[in-house]
């Protein structure tokens, strides 16, 4: 029930934000923010439905992926209050509704439950609130690809004339990626102190794509900070980077738990 509520509300809140587009009329958007703030309140209560067991948590594959999209729509509607980035729900809200739907059909096969440390609970809350910024900071980069390409093109309807300035969208860009590998920082430093034995737990190629992530962020940020890195390289850079983030968990999850169907 709670699925299927909150795959009404997000696609609902969809259909306004394109509505929003096409009409340009700011009394819209507050309608399609409270249906969503709905929705993520009704992917709360899914969620927790389809992890929270009496003995333990369900962290497969498809329970995580649908919890990464609501901490995602979660961190985007609160900083959507103050800065232009609603428009990235274009893009979240589909992956939502398909996350929810395969969580719901495929969720139930995890067999075992995991018991968490209050150690390892906060290296997985660090773990997704990094991953879920540096998302939202790849979401950025391709709006910023598309804004680049179209200005050069002199193409400054549609969806253009709803973005904020080039130097705008850089510059939130390189706050979230700052604000991303902060956490990831913590994330590593905390699975580092509270993991016991990385290669016995199938960890050990999740921690070199983690690094890695974190070494293509931290040279993105200097070189942006040294040489002044923007564009085009900035895009790069961080798409490589949350390439090689998406690596770490998402990729070891899918061969573990869907092609070799190991139990993590």
């Amino acid at each position: 029930m709670f699925s299927a509520a909150s795959i009404i509300c997000y696609l609902g809140a969809w259909g306004i934000l394109i509505h929003f587009i096409k009409v340009r009329n700011q009394n819209v958007l507050p309608k399609a923010l409270g249906v969503l703030c709905i929705g993520i309140l009704l992917h709360i209560a899914t969620t927790h439905q389809q992890m929270v067991r009496a003995d333990g948590y369900q962290l497969g594959i498809f329970q995580v992926l649908s919890l990464f999209f609501l901490v995602i729509n979660s961190l985007v509607l609160l900083s959507s209050l103050r800065k232009p980035l609603h428009n990235l729900f274009l893009f979240l809200l589909p992956l939502s509704v398909a996350a929810i739907i395969v969580a719901s059909i495929y969720g139930q096969s995890t067999k075992h439950a995991s018991e968490l440390s209050a150690g390892l609970v906060v290296h997985i809350l660090l773990s997704i609130l990094a991953y879920s910024l540096l998302t939202i900071a790849c979401l950025q980069a391709l709006f910023l690809a598309y804004q680049t390409r179209q200005l050069r093109h002199k193409h400054l309807k549609g969806v253009m004339g709803l973005l904020p300035p080039l130097q705008t969208m850089e510059t939130l860009l390189f706050e979230l990626i700052w604000a991303g590998e902060i956490l990831l920082t913590l994330s590593i430093i905390t699975g580092a102190v509270f993991i016991e034995n990385l290669l016995a737990q199938h960890l050990a190629h999740k921690t070199v794509f983690s690094i890695l992530s974190w070494l293509i962020y931290a040279i993105l940020l200097a070189g942006h900070y040294r040489y002044g890195w923007r564009g085009p390289a900035a895009i790069r850079w961080t798409l490589g980077g949350f390439a090689a983030l998406m690596l770490a968990y998402f990729g070891s999850k899918l061969v573990l738990e869907v092609i070799l169907h190991v139990s993590q």
